[in-house]
């Protein structure tokens, strides 16, 4: 099975002295070196298999073989500029919107590459300000850095960019509001529209709000139902546009719909989207979704959108493959009942292990976060460390987020299994019955000290979503 051309030692060493150092691996003291995947599985070089259970990137699991037969047939036959007229464009985006409320109607294709927007989207409009939630994640190029705080609070002597606000995250467990509040959705939608008054007040204009749907990073945030509804009205009458960030979370894999956002209810509709990730199932594939009112004022800016790969003939096969697969092994419906199974197992854990402080999550998205006191909440971050490397030894791959990297954190493929919940949720019991109040070792808080500063989940980048993102905001 084994694809290797080069001995795992010198992998790393060409690494080293080829890749920059800021570049981090999974499991930094003895990385995984994969060499092949089919399904939710991964394969180091001598053939061992490992469960993933993090990789929402290969959507309908690895390498699968239809999506794969798309895009090389499509490969075979033509891939080139999007300003040539293409069937596969229109029929994808067709395809798409069908998943979509009706308002949400105009996409714009693009890619993963370089090419900073987000400064010279404000040009084309008179509103400036941005608001973000802590702890947000949306991208790596300077633009999405600078709203996302979970990137711009690592930079050392870094300055926050005046122009973005960070709210707070709407964390029903160890956030501002919890779930003793009697209206934490209130509460936290509150919260951004204090953000506005004073914006108003020094005469800024509100451009957008974005948010992941359900926070990822932030540590596996569920917002509590009405937050959005809420946060849209104060945001709109500010002369805003509400933006979904789906990246993560899209696709069918919360279960009971096929976008996050339409958890917080049928009434909630965004005013731009944000896809990628899944759209491809690997691919460097993402993708805005707007209304033809928003995309008119677009327009009228002045800006001719282009972009030179985004929606090509390759893409769109790949794309339109995925949805395929989506529907013909009814991923979704998989996801809502392993997912409730999933959790299941992990409340059971909550209840046999004191370490296990809050298990939260919809369908094939759930984050259990550890805590070494629950009236406290004081985050168990070397306890999660030693409990995801344990797991690579029993060749699970999970990984642990959230501001206090304490959150584990599930999002695998679709095709994941009950026997594959079974396996893993086993496997954190073994190794919290031996965790829960064992002394950490000096060498594992070294390694949560390391892992909390240095080693960040890499994420696809979108960069080109950010060139559109900030120019539709309503003038």
């Amino acid at each position: 099975m084994s694809a290797e051309r080069l001995e795992k030692r010198s992998t790393i060493d060409l690494r080293k002295k080829h890749i920059g150092p800021s570049c981090t691996l999974f499991f930094s003291r003895d990385p995984v070196k994969i060499v092949q995947a089919k399904g939710q599985y991964m394969y180091d070089e001598k053939g061992q298999r490992y469960l993933d259970c993090i990789n929402n990137v290969a959507h309908v699991g690895h390498c699968h073989p239809d999506v794969v037969k798309a895009g090389a047939q499509q490969m075979e036959l033509l891939n080139t500029n999007s300003r040539f007229l293409h069937d596969n464009l229109v029929l994808y985006a067709q395809r798409l919107q069908a998943t979509l409320p009706d308002r949400l109607s105009v996409c714009y294709f693009v890619n993963s590459g370089q090419r900073p927007g987000a400064a010279t989207g404000r040009q084309y409009t008179g509103h400036k300000d941005i608001i973000t939630l802590e702890n947000a994640y949306h991208g790596h190029i300077s633009s999405l850095i600078d709203i996302s705080p979970y990137k711009f609070h690592q930079l050392s002597g870094a300055e926050q960019n005046q122009f973005v606000h960070v709210a707070p995250s709407p964390d029903v467990y160890r956030g501002k509001y919890r779930a003793d509040h009697p209206d934490p959705a209130t509460a936290y939608a509150d919260e951004v529209k204090d953000i506005i008054d004073r914006v108003h007040e020094k005469g800024g204009k509100i451009a957008a709000f974005i948010a992941e749907s359900l926070q990822s990073c932030g540590g596996q945030v569920i917002p509590p139902v009405g937050y959005f509804q809420q946060v849209a009205e104060h945001v709109r009458k500010a002369g805003g546009v509400f933006i979904a960030d789906e990246v993560q979370v899209g696709f069918g894999r919360v279960g009971t719909s096929f976008w996050a956002f339409q958890l917080q209810g049928e009434d909630f509709v965004p005013d731009i989207v944000t896809m990628g990730k899944p759209i491809g199932n690997g691919h460097p594939m993402s993708c805005v979704v707007t209304s033809k009112e928003v995309a008119q004022a677009f327009m009228a800016s002045g800006m001719e959108y282009f972009n030179t790969f985004g929606g090509n003939p390759v893409s769109c096969a790949i794309g339109l493959a995925v949805l395929d697969v989506i529907m013909k092994e009814d991923l979704q419906g998989n996801s809502l009942r392993v997912g409730r199974y999933l959790t299941n197992l992990l409340e059971k854990l909550k209840e046999k292990h004191l370490l296990v402080g809050d298990v939260r999550g919809r369908g094939l998205f759930v984050g259990v976060e550890l805590v070494r006191d629950r009236s406290k909440l004081t985050p168990a971050t070397a306890e999660a460390l030693e409990v995801i490397y344990k797991l690579k030894e029993e060749h699970i791959i999970l990984s642990a987020d959230g501001p206090h990297r304490n959150v584990l954190k599930f999002k695998p493929p679709m095709c994941f299994t009950t026997k594959d919940a079974d396996l893993v949720v086993e496997k954190i019991d073994h190794i919290l019955t031996g965790t829960s109040y064992f002394p950490i070792s000096l060498c594992s808080v070294v390694l949560a000290f390391c892992f909390v500063h240095h080693l960040k989940e890499s994420r696809c980048v979108m960069t080109d979503l950010s060139h559109v993102i900030v120019s539709v905001s309503r003038t």
